[in-house]
C-alpha cells in the first residue's frame, strides 16, 4: 500500500467517479483505475460498488476511508516537518478558486510565484464560492480563493484583493428606467445569473434587499454556469447582469455592453483556509505571494 494508492483512493471517494478524480490529481483515468485494482487485489477487498456511470464505496471502503484519510493527513504533517527543518519551499498545492479569480485573476499571479519558487507544484480546481468552502472545509483544497461570503466558523478568512462590480446590459439595450439618480428599476429588467453558491448571484441578492424587491419577484431568464458565458448572452440582448469588473471591463470599453449607474458595494478577493490545518511553507510562500498574511522565515526556493 503507497500513500498515492491511498491519495487516489480517497479522491475516488469523495467524488464517486473515477474520470474526475484522475482530473483532478493530474493522472490518466486507467491510472486511477489501475492503483484501485491494485489496492484491492493486493489485500482481497473490494472497495467500491459500480453503480450506473457513477461508483459507491462498499461497506469496506467505507470503513477504510477515515484511516486512509488519517494517514494521508499524518504524511503531510510529517511532510512538513521535515520542509520546516529543511527551510526549502517544495511540494505540492491543491487551490480551489471561484470563477472570476479562477479565470481573471489568479493565472498571472500563479506564473509570477511559479518563477518564484520552481519545486513547488500547483493544481487549481474551479468553482463557486460556495464549493470551494466545501473543498476547503473537507481537505480536497489545501485553500481557497473566494469572492463571496463563507458560512463556516472553522474556516480562516484573509483577505487579498478588492473586485468591482458592475450591472451590465448591451449596448443596444433600451434605457433603463430608474426610481432615483443610481437606483434602476431592478424588477423591470429581465436577469442572467450564475447558479445559487456564486458571488455574483449573491450581489444581485443583497442588491435586491437594499431595494426592498423579492429576489423571488426578478424576471431571472437564464441561469448560466460561467461568466463568460454570461456576458456572451448580455452581449446578444438577452438581458441584464450583475458582473465583476473583471470580467466585462473591456467588453464596456469597446462598446459591446453598457454598464448602468447603480451603487454596488466592492467586494473583497478572499484567501480561505482550514483552522486546524497546519500551514506547509508552501503553503505560506503561495498564501504571502498572494497577499495574505503569512509569517515566513528566510527559505531556499527549491
Amino acid at each position: 500500500m503507497t500513500l498515492e494508492q491511498l491519495r487516489i483512493f480517497v479522491a475516488v471517494a469523495e467524488r464517486g467517479h473515477m474520470t474526475k478524480a484522475a482530473e483532478l490529481l493530474g493522472i490518466s483515468q486507467s491510472a486511477a483505475s489501475a492503483a484501485i485494482r491494485a489496492l484491492e487485489q493486493q489485500h482481497g477487498v473490494r472497495l467500491f460498488d459500480r453503480v450506473g456511470r457513477n461508483i459507491e464505496l462498499a461497506q469496506t471502503g467505507r470503513r477504510f476511508l477515515p484511516e486512509a484519510k488519517a494517514v494521508l493527513e499524518r504524511a503531510a504533517a510529517a511532510s512538513n516537518v521535515l520542509e520546516h527543518v529543511s527551510q526549502t519551499v517544495t511540494g505540492s498545492l491543491s487551490i480551489a478558486a471561484s470563477q472570476t479569480i479562477a479565470s481573471y485573476w489568479l493565472p498571472r499571479r500563479l506564473a509570477a510565484f511559479h518563477e518564484a519558487y520552481p519545486a513547488v507544484r500547483l493544481n487549481v480546481s474551479i468553482g463557486n464560492t460556495s464549493q470551494v468552502e466545501t473543498h476547503v472545509l473537507d481537505g480536497t483544497a489545501d485553500f481557497g480563493l473566494v469572492e463571496g461570503r463563507t458560512e463556516s466558523d472553522i474556516l480562516r478568512r484573509a483577505k487579498v484583493d478588492v473586485d468591482r462590480l458592475l450591472l451590465v446590459v448591451a449596448s443596444t439595450h433600451p434605457k433603463v428606467a430608474e426610481h432615483g439618480r443610481g437606483h434602476p428599476d431592478i424588477g423591470e429588467l429581465r436577469w442572467i445569473i450564475r447558479e445559487g453558491g456564486s458571488g455574483t448571484r449573491e450581489a444581485l441578492e443583497d442588491l435586491a434587499r437594499r431595494e426592498a424587491v423579492p429576489f423571488a419577484d426578478l424576471r431571472i431568464f437564464l441561469v448560466l454556469p460561467s461568466n463568460e458565458a454570461i456576458r456572451q448572452a448580455v452581449e446578444a440582448g438577452a438581458g441584464a447582469t450583475i458582473i465583476s469588473e473583471l470580467v466585462v471591463g473591456r467588453a464596456v470599453a469597446e462598446g459591446s455592453l453598457r454598464s448602468v449607474p447603480i451603487d454596488l458595494p466592492k467586494r473583497d478577493f478572499a484567501i480561505i483556509t482550514h483552522r486546524d490545518r497546519q500551514p506547509s511553507l508552501a503553503q505560506m510562500a503561495l498564501r504571502a505571494h498572494l497577499g495574505g498574511k503569512a509569517d515566513l522565515p528566510p527559505l531556499s526556493r527549491g
